[in-house]
């Protein structure tokens, strides 16, 4: 029985909507042209994607397939399992950190009509396209807020930051996402912007920078002992020379004397010289190990997929846009002409 009601509410839904087709054509032509009003103002925005993948030295290659054995049963080591503090899971949120997004501010941008050639914090404060349905509210915000001075000319002082500074990062980071495969290791980083060349632009930067960072906390330690034996190698040097230049002079003053005293002395700073060179050559040698240190440390990065200048919009969707407010209108139609159905379907029925 409660099947044979549900078929007769389904027809006699059904019925009602094919005499009400008017209603729905006029719902129809104004759903319409409503989400045309609100979806065209929208500005489009492009995207670009950048893949990455950095190596996996040999020493943490069984500790690299641990890691891919954990991350596929749903549980990730991290930094525990490459013995790195900054591993690669983390790197989402090392791009939307103050630190590094301020690296991105005074990049060089210039837009595809070549209209615009600026600085990207500059051109995200001047140079985007707001939505115009959106401007009256901005307008009432700005009454209820305090203005703040601009200052183009003075750097940002990470430390402490104006509210417009703050929103204006607050847009780059929302333009910046990065997703990490676990199990392969690869890095995609996107940057989405409203001019295709500015998109594909920071896109780059973004990706240089990530890698320049990573490369500075890998190889911070080898480079600190490269700049230590590079200062005592210039130390050893310099008194090696000292003791090669004394030694020359007492060489040539005293050619023609074959007095022991002189010979003894000569014998005396020919071997001084000769341990001056040894602590130089020592030292350099130290300094060539050290520069091979952070040769090895400094990782390499393959670029599966590099920046390009996309061709079509990423969005915003407009034509599933206008489908989807359809679909809700017409849901929200039949919802209001069998509004009795329905109520009658929810009720109990009393005996």
């Amino acid at each position: 029985m409660e099947i044979k009601n549900d078929q007769v509410y389904i027809l006699t839904v059904l019925k009602r909507i094919k005499h009400k087709r008017k209603l729905f054509l006029s719902v129809s032509a104004i759903t319409f042209v409503v989400a045309c009003l609100l979806i065209l103002p929208v500005p489009r925005y492009y995207a670009c994607e950048v893949v990455l993948a950095p190596e996996i030295n040999n020493m943490s290659a069984g500790q690299n397939s641990i890691s891919n054995i954990t991350s596929s049963l749903g549980f990730n080591l991290g930094s525990a399992a490459t013995g790195d503090a900054i591993s690669p899971d983390i790197y989402p949120q090392l791009l939307k950190s103050n630190d590094f997004i301020l690296n991105l501010v005074n990049c060089r941008i210039k837009t595809i009509d070549n209209k615009i050639d600026t600085t990207y914090y500059q051109y995200m404060r001047l140079y985007q396209k707001n939505n115009p349905l959106l401007l009256p509210i901005s307008w009432i915000t700005r009454l209820f807020t305090s203005r703040e001075k601009t200052q183009n000319n003075l750097r940002i002082n990470p430390f402490r930051l104006t509210k417009a500074e703050t929103d204006i990062l607050s847009k780059i980071e929302g333009n910046i996402t990065c997703q990490i495969d676990l199990k392969t290791g690869m890095i995609s980083i996107a940057v989405t912007d409203q001019d295709p060349l500015v998109s594909a632009t920071m896109a780059d930067s973004v990706r240089s920078q990530l890698q320049l960072f990573i490369t500075r906390y890998r190889t911070s330690k080898a480079q600190r002992d490269v700049d230590y034996y590079k200062k005592l190698t210039a130390e050893a040097k310099a008194g090696y020379e000292r003791a090669r230049q004394v030694y020359g002079s007492y060489a040539d003053a005293n050619t023609d004397i074959v007095l022991e005293s002189y010979s003894s002395k000569k014998d005396d700073l020919e071997n001084e010289m000769q341990l001056k060179f040894n602590a130089y050559s020592a030292m350099n040698s130290q300094l060539q190990a050290a520069r091979a240190k952070v040769l090895e440390k400094t990782p390499a990065f393959t670029v599966i997929k590099s920046a390009t200048v996309p061709t079509k919009p990423a969005g915003p969707k407009r034509m599933i846009f206008v489908a989807i407010m359809l679909l809700l209108s017409w849901i929200a139609t039949t919802v209001y002409i069998s509004r009795d159905l329905f109520f009658a379907l929810l009720t109990p029925d009393k005996d």
